[in-house]
């Protein structure tokens, strides 16, 4: 008896080479979302559009290499390895030193999650987050891809990044963005950009939490004004140039309260 192809997915093409079958493994990897702890085979072959009997055979695979781990019930989970290799990604930007204890600061300071994120092509990556100890906060994942059009730090990210993009110079200008629901409603942030000593990006420093915390053009000013001060404390310590960064947070003023209103664009 033959298996028939999952339901609603896409089917097995006979495109089969060594690169096909390393774009399934990946796509058995990428199948777990943020919020699964563990899925089944039915799941994963239901998610991945594979036969059943191909993706066990890749997570066997997968499970010699330390990338999947197969649960007592039977189900499987995301193994030990993407961690190491996570570890190495985060230590590859050389930034942590400088980052982590001015995040930790950050928040605590606001009382609201801080964040560092990386452009990754299309899509921006939290690479540290510190969160605050209230129940009610913004949830950032580390490692988790968000689209980089959306949100406060995605702004900075293209602002900032070659070749550049047209829309973006009063970012370039003033040095921070900010965003009201525009990855997820109920959320609000600001964010500055960090470089590093030869003048290049390197990442996008950014205040998120609840949008009803955020929304009064005050309580907005005042996360500005931290991240900046935060961003050029960072540049700084990576031995960028600072210089543009006292200007930014001088005209960060009252007048720039009616800029900092719900349904602006930043």
């Amino acid at each position: 008896m033959t298996e028939s192809t999952p339901p609603s997915t896409p089917t097995e093409t006979a495109e089969s080479s060594g690169v096909a079958v390393l774009d399934r493994a990946f796509s058995l990897l990428a199948a777990f979302g943020p919020d699964d702890s563990r899925l089944t085979l039915t799941e994963l072959s239901k998610r991945t559009g594979l036969y059943k009997s191909t993706v066990l055979r890749l997570l066997a695979a997968l499970e010699h290499g330390g990338f999947i781990r197969k649960l007592q019930d039977g189900q499987y989970s995301i193994g030990p390895e993407p961690l190491r290799l996570a570890s190495i990604y985060q230590r590859s930007f050389q930034v942590g030193h400088a980052i982590e204890p001015l995040l930790k600061q950050l928040s605590a300071t606001t009382g609201e999650t801080a964040s560092f994120y990386v452009r990754h092509g299309d899509k921006r990556i939290a690479l540290f987050r510190v969160e605050p100890a209230r129940s009610v906060r913004a949830s950032v994942q580390i490692g988790q891809e968000y689209a980089i059009a959306q949100g406060a730090s995605g702004k900075v990210l293209l602002a900032f990044s070659l070749p550049v993009l047209p829309g973006y110079d009063a970012i370039r200008e003033q040095l921070w963005a900010v965003s009201y629901g525009e990855r997820d409603p109920e959320t609000a942030s600001a964010a500055a950009p960090v470089f590093g000593v030869t003048g290049e990006l390197q990442g996008a420093l950014a205040v998120s939490g609840p949008r009803e915390r955020l929304t009064s053009p005050e309580a907005m000013l005042a996360a500005c004004r931290h991240v900046l001060e935060t961003a050029r404390a960072a540049t700084s310590a990576l031995g960028g140039n600072t210089s543009r960064f006292p200007s930014s947070l001088e005209r960060l003023s009252t007048d720039s309260l009616r800029n900092l209103s719900p349904g602006v664009t930043s």
